[in-house]
């Protein structure tokens, strides 16, 4: 049972989402359950137009932990960041809504895996990683945009763009404090904050199944992150990531 301060805190940004969130809540409840530790689910809708508000809610009436947040505008980057400046765990899990990857993995992120990191970095590149089911192509398009980030913001790492990634809580606090995107560049502009604050960020190498109902698209996308990107190098300069210093 979840306690008023909790250990983990799991934030689910969601569009469209009354097909899938069902059974991923049921999944995750299901292996929380099981953990000794406390822990609240929180979901962030974005502007869906669908039963996306009514499906969560419905498993709230059984399920305390999980609370919902209800947005008008969209933006998966302002989903997550308003989902997790409102959670309180220790640790701060981004999750996408298909659970693409197996909620047991959520294990290789939290103590004692990772110990000293601030940020972790779900990869499904690389070695221990494992995709299943993918299509060429969309491994291909993956690609492209992965090499796309490397040569114009940040080259340490071979998947930015993976949907599970978490956050210590003082990483969590400072990073989305002045997180600006509120679109898929989001996480090409956190890692890039995160690396210049001198934050140890690792990867994970997850197990990722291939979901057919993926919104990535290829051109639109990389258009959109080569602008967002290009706002991120400009915030910088401007100083608008600057840390909040307290005062008096």
């Amino acid at each position: 049972m979840a306690l008023n301060t909790p250990f983990l805190s799991i934030v689910i940004p969601a569009l469209n989402e009354e097909h899938r969130l069902p059974p991923t809540l049921a999944k995750i409840d299901e292996y929380l359950c099981t953990q000794d530790y406390s822990y609240e689910v929180i979901v962030v809708d974005n502007g869906s137009t669908d039963r996306t508000k009514e499906v969560v809610e419905d498993f709230i009436e059984t399920h305390d932990y999980v609370s919902f947040i209800q947005l008008s505008e969209r933006g998966k980057g302002r989903a997550v960041k308003a989902g997790m400046l409102a959670a309180e765990g220790d640790y701060r899990f981004i999750c996408d809504a298909d659970l693409s990857m197996p909620i047991e993995e959520i294990a290789k992120f939290l103590p004692p895996n990772g110990i000293g990191a601030d940020v972790l970095i779900g990869s499904r590149e690389g070695e221990g990683a494992n995709r299943v089911g993918e299509p060429e192509y969309r491994h291909l398009i993956g690609r492209i945009f992965n090499f796309i980030v490397k040569v114009t913001a940040v080259n340490e790492f071979e998947d930015t763009q993976c949907g599970f990634k978490m956050f210590s809580r003082e990483a969590a606090d400072d990073l989305f404090s002045v997180q600006q995107m509120n679109g898929i560049g989001f996480d090409v502009e956190l890692i890039f904050i995160a690396l210049r604050r001198g934050y140890n960020i690792i990867d994970v190498p997850i197990t990722w199944y291939y979901d057919d109902d993926s919104r990535m698209r290829l051109f639109q996308d990389s258009l959109h992150i080569l602008v967002e990107i290009w706002e991120i190098r400009k915030n910088w300069r401007k100083g608008v990531y600057e840390q909040k210093t307290e005062t008096n």
